[in-house]
Protein backbone atom coordinates (compact mmCIF):
# COMPACT_ATOMS: atom_id res chain seq x y z
CA UNK A 1 0.00 0.00 0.00
CA UNK A 2 2.82 2.37 0.95
CA UNK A 3 4.55 1.76 -2.37
CA UNK A 4 1.34 2.57 -4.26
CA UNK A 5 1.00 5.85 -2.40
CA UNK A 6 4.61 6.78 -3.16
CA UNK A 7 4.08 5.92 -6.82
CA UNK A 8 0.96 8.11 -6.94
CA UNK A 9 2.80 11.04 -5.34
CA UNK A 10 5.68 10.61 -7.78
CA UNK A 11 3.39 10.55 -10.80
CA UNK A 12 1.47 13.57 -9.49
CA UNK A 13 4.69 15.54 -9.00
CA UNK A 14 5.83 14.59 -12.48
CA UNK A 15 2.56 15.84 -13.93
CA UNK A 16 2.88 19.24 -12.31
CA UNK A 17 6.57 19.52 -13.08
CA UNK A 18 5.71 19.77 -16.75
CA UNK A 19 3.46 22.83 -16.27
CA UNK A 20 5.29 26.00 -17.21
CA UNK A 21 4.69 29.74 -17.00
CA UNK A 22 5.36 32.28 -19.71
CA UNK A 23 5.09 36.04 -19.66
CA UNK A 24 3.99 38.69 -22.13
CA UNK A 25 4.68 42.39 -21.53
CA UNK A 26 4.36 45.67 -23.46
CA UNK A 27 8.14 46.05 -23.31
CA UNK A 28 8.77 42.42 -24.23
CA UNK A 29 10.52 41.05 -27.29
CA UNK A 30 9.49 38.00 -29.27
CA UNK A 31 13.12 36.88 -29.44
CA UNK A 32 13.05 36.42 -25.65
CA UNK A 33 12.38 33.11 -23.91
CA UNK A 34 9.21 34.30 -22.14
CA UNK A 35 10.37 34.28 -18.53
CA UNK A 36 9.20 36.95 -16.14
CA UNK A 37 12.52 38.75 -16.58
CA UNK A 38 12.61 38.21 -20.35
CA UNK A 39 8.99 38.41 -21.51
CA UNK A 40 7.82 38.14 -25.08
CA UNK A 41 5.85 40.91 -26.79
CA UNK A 42 2.87 39.03 -28.21
CA UNK A 43 0.41 36.35 -27.20
CA UNK A 44 1.02 34.67 -30.54
CA UNK A 45 4.65 34.12 -29.57
CA UNK A 46 3.73 32.98 -26.05
CA UNK A 47 1.44 30.35 -27.55
CA UNK A 48 4.32 29.03 -29.67
CA UNK A 49 6.39 28.54 -26.52
CA UNK A 50 3.62 27.09 -24.33
CA UNK A 51 2.08 23.63 -24.21
CA UNK A 52 -1.18 22.24 -22.88
CA UNK A 53 -1.40 22.84 -19.14
CA UNK A 54 0.83 25.90 -19.22
CA UNK A 55 -0.11 29.41 -18.15
CA UNK A 56 0.71 32.61 -19.98
CA UNK A 57 0.69 35.65 -17.71
CA UNK A 58 0.02 38.98 -19.41
CA UNK A 59 1.55 41.99 -17.72
CA UNK A 60 -0.35 45.23 -17.39
CA UNK A 61 -0.05 48.19 -19.73
CA UNK A 62 -1.10 49.10 -23.25
CA UNK A 63 -0.30 46.79 -26.17
CA UNK A 64 -0.51 48.76 -29.43
CA UNK A 65 -1.03 46.12 -32.07
CA UNK A 66 0.39 46.53 -35.58
CA UNK A 67 -0.66 44.99 -38.87
CA UNK A 68 2.60 43.06 -39.15
CA UNK A 69 1.50 41.19 -36.02
CA UNK A 70 -1.54 39.65 -37.74
CA UNK A 71 -1.22 35.90 -37.22
CA UNK A 72 -3.14 34.73 -40.30
CA UNK A 73 -4.97 36.01 -43.35
CA UNK A 74 -7.73 33.60 -44.33
CA UNK A 75 -10.20 34.40 -47.10
CA UNK A 76 -12.10 37.49 -45.90
CA UNK A 77 -10.65 37.47 -42.36
CA UNK A 78 -7.58 38.82 -40.66
CA UNK A 79 -6.91 36.88 -37.44
CA UNK A 80 -4.69 39.11 -35.36
CA UNK A 81 -4.19 36.73 -32.43
CA UNK A 82 -4.98 33.10 -33.21
CA UNK A 83 -5.32 30.70 -30.29
CA UNK A 84 -5.34 27.21 -31.79
CA UNK A 85 -3.26 25.26 -29.26
CA UNK A 86 -5.36 23.42 -26.66
CA UNK A 87 -5.25 23.69 -22.90
CA UNK A 88 -3.40 26.96 -22.32
CA UNK A 89 -4.52 29.68 -19.89
CA UNK A 90 -3.93 33.35 -20.73
CA UNK A 91 -4.32 35.36 -17.54
CA UNK A 92 -3.80 38.99 -16.61
CA UNK A 93 -0.95 39.20 -14.15
CA UNK A 94 -2.16 39.71 -10.58
CA UNK A 95 -3.46 43.24 -9.90
CA UNK A 96 -2.49 44.42 -13.40
CA UNK A 97 -4.66 45.33 -16.41
CA UNK A 98 -3.44 44.53 -19.92
CA UNK A 99 -5.14 46.65 -22.61
CA UNK A 100 -4.88 45.54 -26.24
CA UNK A 101 -5.43 48.44 -28.63
CA UNK A 102 -6.28 47.47 -32.21
CA UNK A 103 -6.96 50.93 -33.65
CA UNK A 104 -3.96 50.75 -36.01
CA UNK A 105 -4.99 47.41 -37.54
CA UNK A 106 -6.94 48.27 -40.69
CA UNK A 107 -6.33 45.63 -43.36
CA UNK A 108 -8.13 46.74 -46.48
CA UNK A 109 -11.35 44.86 -47.30
CA UNK A 110 -10.90 42.27 -44.55
CA UNK A 111 -12.86 41.49 -41.41
CA UNK A 112 -10.72 41.99 -38.33
CA UNK A 113 -10.86 39.26 -35.68
CA UNK A 114 -8.82 40.47 -32.72
CA UNK A 115 -8.72 37.06 -30.97
CA UNK A 116 -9.68 33.93 -32.91
CA UNK A 117 -10.07 30.92 -30.62
CA UNK A 118 -10.21 27.65 -32.53
CA UNK A 119 -8.51 25.59 -29.82
CA UNK A 120 -10.15 23.81 -26.90
CA UNK A 121 -9.88 24.08 -23.11
CA UNK A 122 -8.48 27.59 -23.33
CA UNK A 123 -9.00 30.27 -20.67
CA UNK A 124 -8.60 34.00 -21.30
CA UNK A 125 -9.07 36.17 -18.22
CA UNK A 126 -8.73 39.77 -17.14
CA UNK A 127 -7.75 41.64 -20.30
CA UNK A 128 -9.25 44.59 -22.17
CA UNK A 129 -9.71 44.87 -25.93
CA UNK A 130 -10.32 48.26 -27.49
CA UNK A 131 -10.32 50.00 -30.85
CA UNK A 132 -11.10 47.03 -33.12
CA UNK A 133 -11.75 48.45 -36.59
CA UNK A 134 -14.01 47.92 -39.60
CA UNK A 135 -12.64 48.70 -43.06
CA UNK A 136 -15.36 47.35 -45.37
CA UNK A 137 -18.11 49.74 -46.41
CA UNK A 138 -20.83 47.26 -47.35
CA UNK A 139 -22.30 44.47 -45.17
CA UNK A 140 -19.63 43.18 -42.78
CA UNK A 141 -18.52 42.85 -39.17
CA UNK A 142 -15.41 42.62 -37.02
CA UNK A 143 -15.08 40.79 -33.70
CA UNK A 144 -13.08 41.17 -30.51
CA UNK A 145 -13.32 37.43 -29.76
CA UNK A 146 -14.57 34.72 -32.10
CA UNK A 147 -14.87 31.19 -30.72
CA UNK A 148 -14.79 28.07 -32.87
CA UNK A 149 -13.51 25.66 -30.23
CA UNK A 150 -15.01 23.88 -27.23
CA UNK A 151 -14.68 23.97 -23.45
CA UNK A 152 -13.24 27.48 -23.47
CA UNK A 153 -13.75 30.13 -20.79
CA UNK A 154 -13.60 33.88 -21.33
CA UNK A 155 -13.70 35.63 -17.98
CA UNK A 156 -13.58 39.22 -16.75
CA UNK A 157 -12.90 40.66 -20.20
CA UNK A 158 -13.72 44.21 -21.26
CA UNK A 159 -14.37 44.87 -24.95
CA UNK A 160 -15.06 48.52 -25.62
CA UNK A 161 -14.76 51.65 -27.70
CA UNK A 162 -14.39 49.92 -31.03
CA UNK A 163 -16.43 48.87 -34.03
CA UNK A 164 -16.61 45.15 -33.31
CA UNK A 165 -18.84 42.57 -31.69
CA UNK A 166 -17.61 41.67 -28.21
CA UNK A 167 -17.85 37.86 -28.20
CA UNK A 168 -19.08 35.86 -31.19
CA UNK A 169 -19.52 32.07 -30.91
CA UNK A 170 -19.86 30.38 -34.29
CA UNK A 171 -18.78 26.83 -33.44
CA UNK A 172 -18.02 24.68 -30.42
CA UNK A 173 -19.68 23.37 -27.28
CA UNK A 174 -19.44 24.01 -23.53
CA UNK A 175 -18.06 27.52 -23.88
CA UNK A 176 -18.58 29.80 -20.88
CA UNK A 177 -18.53 33.59 -21.19
CA UNK A 178 -18.32 34.75 -17.59
CA UNK A 179 -18.47 38.23 -16.05
CA UNK A 180 -17.49 40.06 -19.24
CA UNK A 181 -18.43 43.58 -20.39
CA UNK A 182 -18.99 44.78 -23.97
CA UNK A 183 -19.72 48.48 -24.31
CA UNK A 184 -19.53 51.58 -26.50
CA UNK A 185 -19.02 49.60 -29.70
CA UNK A 186 -20.33 51.13 -32.93
CA UNK A 187 -19.43 50.31 -36.51
CA UNK A 188 -19.46 53.79 -38.02
CA UNK A 189 -17.93 52.65 -41.33
CA UNK A 190 -20.04 49.97 -43.02
CA UNK A 191 -23.53 50.45 -44.44
CA UNK A 192 -23.52 54.22 -43.87
CA UNK A 193 -22.60 53.91 -40.22
CA UNK A 194 -25.82 52.31 -39.04
CA UNK A 195 -23.91 49.81 -36.90
CA UNK A 196 -26.25 46.94 -37.71
CA UNK A 197 -23.93 44.05 -36.86
CA UNK A 198 -22.27 45.34 -33.71
CA UNK A 199 -23.76 43.33 -30.86
CA UNK A 200 -22.30 42.95 -27.42
CA UNK A 201 -22.47 39.14 -27.36
CA UNK A 202 -23.70 36.54 -29.84
CA UNK A 203 -23.99 32.79 -30.24
CA UNK A 204 -24.80 31.41 -33.68
CA UNK A 205 -23.51 27.84 -33.47
CA UNK A 206 -24.62 25.01 -35.79
CA UNK A 207 -26.31 21.74 -34.84
CA UNK A 208 -24.39 19.63 -32.37
CA UNK A 209 -22.63 22.60 -30.78
CA UNK A 210 -24.28 22.60 -27.36
CA UNK A 211 -24.20 24.06 -23.88
CA UNK A 212 -22.84 27.53 -24.61
CA UNK A 213 -23.47 29.92 -21.72
CA UNK A 214 -23.31 33.66 -21.09
CA UNK A 215 -23.27 34.37 -17.36
CA UNK A 216 -22.81 37.59 -15.40
CA UNK A 217 -22.13 39.67 -18.53
CA UNK A 218 -23.10 43.28 -19.31
CA UNK A 219 -23.70 44.87 -22.71
CA UNK A 220 -24.38 48.59 -23.16
CA UNK A 221 -24.21 51.24 -25.85
CA UNK A 222 -23.61 48.65 -28.57
CA UNK A 223 -25.02 49.95 -31.84
CA UNK A 224 -27.05 46.81 -32.58
CA UNK A 225 -28.22 44.39 -29.86
CA UNK A 226 -26.88 43.54 -26.43
CA UNK A 227 -27.19 39.75 -26.80
CA UNK A 228 -28.10 38.05 -30.09
CA UNK A 229 -28.93 34.35 -30.65
CA UNK A 230 -30.17 34.53 -34.23
CA UNK A 231 -29.43 31.39 -36.28
CA UNK A 232 -28.35 29.31 -33.30
CA UNK A 233 -29.19 25.66 -33.97
CA UNK A 234 -28.81 24.60 -30.34
CA UNK A 235 -30.19 26.00 -27.06
CA UNK A 236 -28.20 28.78 -25.41
CA UNK A 237 -28.37 29.87 -21.78
CA UNK A 238 -28.17 33.56 -20.83
CA UNK A 239 -27.98 33.77 -17.05
CA UNK A 240 -27.74 36.80 -14.73
CA UNK A 241 -26.78 39.21 -17.53
CA UNK A 242 -27.57 42.90 -18.04
CA UNK A 243 -28.29 44.73 -21.31
CA UNK A 244 -28.93 48.45 -21.44
CA UNK A 245 -28.91 51.38 -23.89
CA UNK A 246 -28.24 49.16 -26.90
CA UNK A 247 -29.16 50.58 -30.29
CA UNK A 248 -27.82 53.99 -29.29
CA UNK A 249 -24.58 55.88 -29.40
CA UNK A 250 -23.32 57.31 -26.12
CA UNK A 251 -25.20 60.54 -26.83
CA UNK A 252 -28.38 58.53 -27.47
CA UNK A 253 -28.49 58.89 -31.23
CA UNK A 254 -30.46 55.99 -32.69
CA UNK A 255 -28.52 53.36 -34.60
CA UNK A 256 -29.51 49.78 -35.43
CA UNK A 257 -31.95 47.27 -33.90
CA UNK A 258 -31.37 47.99 -30.23
CA UNK A 259 -32.81 44.97 -28.44
CA UNK A 260 -31.44 44.02 -25.06
CA UNK A 261 -31.81 40.25 -25.50
CA UNK A 262 -32.63 39.04 -29.04
CA UNK A 263 -33.20 35.36 -28.48
CA UNK A 264 -33.86 33.38 -31.62
CA UNK A 265 -35.01 33.57 -35.21
CA UNK A 266 -33.60 32.47 -38.56
CA UNK A 267 -34.37 35.44 -40.80
CA UNK A 268 -34.70 34.14 -44.38
CA UNK A 269 -32.98 30.78 -43.89
CA UNK A 270 -34.54 28.28 -46.35
CA UNK A 271 -36.93 25.76 -44.82
CA UNK A 272 -34.71 22.80 -45.64
CA UNK A 273 -31.78 24.39 -43.79
CA UNK A 274 -33.61 25.08 -40.52
CA UNK A 275 -32.44 23.09 -37.47
CA UNK A 276 -34.51 20.10 -36.41
CA UNK A 277 -35.64 20.46 -33.73
CA UNK A 278 -35.81 24.22 -33.33
CA UNK A 279 -34.07 25.00 -30.02
CA UNK A 280 -35.60 26.60 -26.93
CA UNK A 281 -33.29 29.21 -25.47
CA UNK A 282 -33.32 30.08 -21.78
CA UNK A 283 -33.01 33.63 -20.44
CA UNK A 284 -33.04 33.82 -16.66
CA UNK A 285 -32.38 36.40 -13.95
CA UNK A 286 -31.48 39.00 -16.57
CA UNK A 287 -31.98 42.77 -16.60
CA UNK A 288 -32.89 44.93 -19.61
CA UNK A 289 -32.98 48.72 -19.27
CA UNK A 290 -33.47 51.57 -21.73
CA UNK A 291 -32.83 49.65 -24.92
CA UNK A 292 -33.96 51.31 -28.13
CA UNK A 293 -36.39 48.53 -29.05
CA UNK A 294 -37.31 45.54 -26.87
CA UNK A 295 -35.81 44.52 -23.58
CA UNK A 296 -36.53 40.82 -24.20
CA UNK A 297 -37.32 39.78 -27.77
CA UNK A 298 -38.15 36.42 -29.36
CA UNK A 299 -37.19 37.76 -32.83
CA UNK A 300 -39.53 35.76 -35.10
CA UNK A 301 -38.40 32.49 -33.50
CA UNK A 302 -39.93 29.21 -34.66
CA UNK A 303 -40.35 27.89 -31.14
CA UNK A 304 -40.94 29.21 -27.68
CA UNK A 305 -38.18 30.00 -25.21
CA UNK A 306 -37.90 29.95 -21.43
CA UNK A 307 -37.98 33.33 -19.66
CA UNK A 308 -37.48 33.09 -15.90
CA UNK A 309 -37.22 35.86 -13.29
CA UNK A 310 -36.19 38.66 -15.60
CA UNK A 311 -36.63 42.41 -15.06
CA UNK A 312 -37.33 44.94 -17.82
CA UNK A 313 -37.43 48.70 -17.30
CA UNK A 314 -37.87 51.66 -19.61
CA UNK A 315 -37.38 49.82 -22.91
CA UNK A 316 -39.65 50.75 -25.81
CA UNK A 317 -41.25 47.32 -25.40
CA UNK A 318 -40.32 45.46 -22.26
CA UNK A 319 -41.29 41.97 -23.49
CA UNK A 320 -41.88 41.16 -27.18
CA UNK A 321 -42.63 37.48 -27.83
CA UNK A 322 -43.00 37.66 -31.64
CA UNK A 323 -42.77 34.26 -33.34
CA UNK A 324 -43.30 32.78 -36.77
CA UNK A 325 -46.12 30.34 -37.42
CA UNK A 326 -44.58 26.91 -37.97
CA UNK A 327 -41.77 24.93 -39.57
CA UNK A 328 -43.83 24.43 -42.72
CA UNK A 329 -43.76 25.81 -46.25
CA UNK A 330 -44.77 29.48 -46.37
CA UNK A 331 -45.62 29.55 -42.63
CA UNK A 332 -41.95 29.49 -41.60
CA UNK A 333 -41.73 33.06 -42.94
CA UNK A 334 -45.02 34.35 -41.54
CA UNK A 335 -45.04 36.25 -38.26
CA UNK A 336 -47.52 35.49 -35.53
CA UNK A 337 -48.12 36.13 -31.87
CA UNK A 338 -45.75 34.27 -29.59
CA UNK A 339 -46.55 30.65 -28.79
CA UNK A 340 -45.00 27.88 -26.65
CA UNK A 341 -43.08 30.35 -24.49
CA UNK A 342 -42.71 29.62 -20.80
CA UNK A 343 -42.64 32.84 -18.75
CA UNK A 344 -42.41 32.75 -14.96
CA UNK A 345 -41.77 35.38 -12.28
CA UNK A 346 -40.91 38.12 -14.77
CA UNK A 347 -41.16 41.79 -13.84
CA UNK A 348 -41.49 44.93 -15.93
CA UNK A 349 -42.07 48.60 -15.33
CA UNK A 350 -42.00 51.88 -17.19
CA UNK A 351 -41.93 50.78 -20.84
CA UNK A 352 -42.04 53.80 -23.12
CA UNK A 353 -44.23 51.96 -25.64
CA UNK A 354 -45.72 48.69 -24.39
CA UNK A 355 -45.09 46.36 -21.48
CA UNK A 356 -45.96 43.16 -23.37
CA UNK A 357 -46.39 42.65 -27.09
CA UNK A 358 -47.00 39.90 -29.64
CA UNK A 359 -48.04 37.03 -27.40
CA UNK A 360 -50.81 34.45 -27.59
CA UNK A 361 -51.27 33.89 -23.88
CA UNK A 362 -53.43 30.81 -24.35
CA UNK A 363 -50.63 29.14 -26.33
CA UNK A 364 -47.95 29.89 -23.71
CA UNK A 365 -47.25 28.77 -20.16
CA UNK A 366 -47.49 31.81 -17.89
CA UNK A 367 -46.72 31.63 -14.18
CA UNK A 368 -46.84 34.58 -11.81
CA UNK A 369 -45.60 37.25 -14.18
CA UNK A 370 -46.36 40.87 -13.40
CA UNK A 371 -48.75 41.01 -16.35
CA UNK A 372 -50.66 37.95 -15.02
CA UNK A 373 -51.24 39.25 -11.52
CA UNK A 374 -53.53 41.95 -10.17
CA UNK A 375 -50.68 44.22 -9.14
CA UNK A 376 -50.20 47.95 -9.44
CA UNK A 377 -46.50 48.72 -9.87
CA UNK A 378 -45.09 52.16 -9.07
CA UNK A 379 -41.67 53.68 -8.51
CA UNK A 380 -42.11 53.15 -4.78
CA UNK A 381 -41.85 49.38 -5.30
CA UNK A 382 -38.12 49.85 -5.88
CA UNK A 383 -35.30 50.99 -3.64
CA UNK A 384 -33.79 53.00 -6.51
CA UNK A 385 -34.35 53.90 -10.15
CA UNK A 386 -30.93 55.51 -10.47
CA UNK A 387 -29.55 54.11 -13.73
CA UNK A 388 -26.00 55.23 -13.00
CA UNK A 389 -25.71 52.09 -10.88
CA UNK A 390 -25.76 50.01 -14.07
CA UNK A 391 -22.13 50.84 -14.83
CA UNK A 392 -20.87 50.52 -11.27
CA UNK A 393 -17.62 48.67 -10.74
CA UNK A 394 -17.79 44.92 -10.50
CA UNK A 395 -17.06 43.11 -7.28
CA UNK A 396 -13.56 41.85 -6.50
CA UNK A 397 -14.32 38.39 -7.89
CA UNK A 398 -15.64 39.89 -11.14
CA UNK A 399 -19.31 39.33 -10.38
CA UNK A 400 -21.96 41.96 -11.08
CA UNK A 401 -22.13 44.98 -8.78
CA UNK A 402 -24.46 44.88 -5.79
CA UNK A 403 -26.56 48.05 -5.88
CA UNK A 404 -30.04 49.19 -4.90
CA UNK A 405 -31.13 49.74 -8.52
CA UNK A 406 -34.47 48.04 -9.26
CA UNK A 407 -34.22 45.99 -6.10
CA UNK A 408 -37.53 45.67 -4.34
CA UNK A 409 -38.56 47.88 -1.46
CA UNK A 410 -39.27 45.73 1.63
CA UNK A 411 -42.84 47.03 1.59
CA UNK A 412 -43.47 46.03 -2.04
CA UNK A 413 -46.16 43.48 -2.82
CA UNK A 414 -43.86 42.13 -5.55
CA UNK A 415 -41.91 40.34 -2.82
CA UNK A 416 -42.97 36.68 -2.51
CA UNK A 417 -45.29 37.17 -5.49
CA UNK A 418 -43.54 34.55 -7.61
CA UNK A 419 -43.82 30.79 -7.82
CA UNK A 420 -41.22 28.12 -7.04
CA UNK A 421 -39.69 26.99 -10.35
CA UNK A 422 -36.66 25.26 -8.90
CA UNK A 423 -34.25 28.09 -8.13
CA UNK A 424 -33.16 29.05 -4.59
CA UNK A 425 -35.18 31.82 -2.95
CA UNK A 426 -35.76 33.44 0.44
CA UNK A 427 -39.05 33.79 2.24
CA UNK A 428 -42.33 32.06 1.45
CA UNK A 429 -42.00 32.29 -2.34
CA UNK A 430 -39.64 33.79 -4.93
CA UNK A 431 -39.86 37.49 -5.67
CA UNK A 432 -40.71 38.80 -9.10
CA UNK A 433 -37.79 39.88 -11.25
CA UNK A 434 -34.07 39.24 -11.33
CA UNK A 435 -33.19 40.42 -7.81
CA UNK A 436 -34.25 38.35 -4.81
CA UNK A 437 -34.64 40.58 -1.77
CA UNK A 438 -33.12 39.96 1.64
CA UNK A 439 -35.85 38.82 4.01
Amino acid sequence: MKSKILLFVFLLSCHFSFSAEYYVAPNGNDSNNGTIKNPVATINKAQQLASSGDTVYIRGGVYKLKEEQIAQYHRIWAYVTKLDKDGISYLAYKNETPVFNFEKIKPENLRVIAFFISGNNITVKGIEVTGVQVTIKDHTQSECFEIQGSNNTLEQLKMHDGMAIGVYITKGSNNLILNCDAYRNWDSVSENGKGGNTDGFGCHAPAGNKNNIFRGCRAWFNSDDGFDLINSAEPVLIDHCWAFYNGYTVDFKKRADGNGFKCGGYAGTPLEHLPNPIPRNTIQFCLAVGNKQAGFYSNHHLNGSNWYNNTAYHNRINYDMLNRKAVKPVEYLEDTQGWSHVLANNLGYGATGAELNNINKSACTLKNNYFDLSLTITATDFLSLDETFLTASRQADGSLPETSFLRLNPSSNLIDAGIDIGFPFKGKSPDLGCFESEK
